[in-house]
């Protein structure tokens, strides 16, 4: 008795690219990682990914990328010398791990 093999899922069918339609949303607002995951359909995963390149090459449409903060819901400890654009795990001074997530926006230059 044979299986039958599933198929594949069919790819999204995209008219730009992943890292265009990230910057054309975030051009006019504030989003989180998660809220631009779920407008792009890619996992959040990717999108952290994807930012590191942005951040990289935005410079050249005259803009950049502006980085807000993530921030202890628990105690207010900014996180305000963090590199990496992924949420952190732990608060450093009350270790909750309630935090709110950093958000992104891309400003144009004046």
């Amino acid at each position: 008795m044979k299986k039958k093999q599933k198929e594949p899922p069919a790819p999204i069918e995209r008219h730009e690219t992943i890292r265009r339609s990230i910057i054309s949303i975030i051009e006019g607002q504030t989003l989180s990682a998660k809220e631009i995951s779920g407008s792009v359909s890619i996992p959040e995963k990717e999108v952290y990914e994807h930012l590191e390149h942005i951040r990289k090459t935005v410079n050249t449409i005259d803009a950049h990328l502006v980085i807000t903060s993530a921030e202890c819901a628990k105690c207010g400890f900014v996180f305000r010398k963090r590199e990496r654009l992924k949420k952190p795990g732990k608060c450093p001074i009350c270790r909750s791990e309630f935090i709110h997530e950093p958000l992104f926006l891309i400003k144009k230059a004046l």
